[in-house]
């Protein structure tokens, strides 16, 4: 019963925040857009974006939309986002740290940008941002290298949780990248994972194969074979209630011109896996570089 329930739940947030046809069920597919302001103030910046979201089909974007803790041009972040909206793009405020995981100043830091985006949305209701989506990443600090080595996941825990607290009462759903050392991690400390928010992104990222050939054909096994194998590792012994679903993300340096492609087998590998909601491709700069 409890798995069924979960089943519609992760259904019934999809089908609402990505309406499709005729009450169609629609896979997410984001992308992460860094330095937004500069990619928003650009000649036909927020359109270019548009075009290029709509021809990708993608549903969701992650923009980093504060310089220094604010936002420096409101009227243009409220124009993108109402053209985004337009094409059924849901947009979530990017917010990173290397620090936020610890209490003091560095987590509040974090809040106060949460609370910047909550402002933002208060003044403009008509084009609002969706969701806060964290790039929260302690594992690149030196004392917490290392395959096995989580000491950093409690306050992880705890910075999810503050800044849920903080953006759901405001209509704001919270997302987070994640990388895959963290489903390596104990029942307890994977359910603790999974219980502090209702959505993450896993980094699925350097699968190399060392007795691989290289082509198309080897990455997309590898790939098929490691989302799986990931995704049962993340839910393993895990039966609770409220853990949340995944979608899972690529980069552009590890597949290149193959990256589209990649990207539709990750929904074919795992499309009738309750907890995989779609994929995520790194980053709309790549390309926005590549154009100038």
């Amino acid at each position: 019963m409890t798995h069924r329930l979960n089943l519609f739940a992760g259904i019934l947030l999809v089908t609402l925040a990505l309406p499709g046809i005729a009450g169609e069920v629609l896979p997410i597919h984001g992308v992460w857009v860094w330095k937004g302001p500069a990619i928003l103030a650009a000649p036909q910046g927020a359109e270019r974006l548009r075009d290029y979201c709509r021809a990708q089909r993608i549903n969701e974007a992650y923009v980093s939309v504060l310089s220094h803790g604010e936002i420096e041009d409101v009227a243009a972040l409220a124009e993108a986002i109402e053209l985004l909206h337009r094409s059924n793009v849901r947009v979530e405020a990017l917010l990173s740290s290397t620090d936020a995981d610890e209490a003091g100043k560095h987590r509040d830091k974090l809040l106060d940008h949460v609370r910047a985006i909550i402002r933002f949305n208060q003044q403009h209701r008509g084009s609002r941002i969706d969701g806060i989506h964290l790039d929260i990443e302690p594992q690149q600090r030196t004392e917490n290298k290392g395959a096995g080595n989580l000491r950093f996941l409690p306050g992880l825990v705890a910075a999810y949780r503050a800044v849920r607290a903080l953006a759901e009462p405001a209509g704001l759903s919270v997302n987070a990248d994640i990388q895959n050392k963290l489903l390596k991690g104990s029942a307890d400390e994977r359910r603790a994972l999974l219980q502090s928010l209702p959505r993450l992104t896993l980094m699925l990222y350097e699968l190399n194969d060392a007795k691989g050939d290289g082509s198309f054909e080897q990455k997309a096994a590898t790939l098929r074979a490691a989302s799986r194998r990931f995704l049962d590792m993340a839910y393993d012994g895990l039966h609770d209630s409220g853990l949340a679903q995944m979608v899972i993300g690529l980069r552009t340096p590890d597949y290149g011109e193959l990256l589209p492609r990649m990207l539709e087998i990750l929904d074919e590998a795992n499309g009738d896996n309750t907890h995989y909601l779609g994929w995520a491709r790194h980053s709309y700069n790549d390309v926005a570089e590549a154009e100038r």
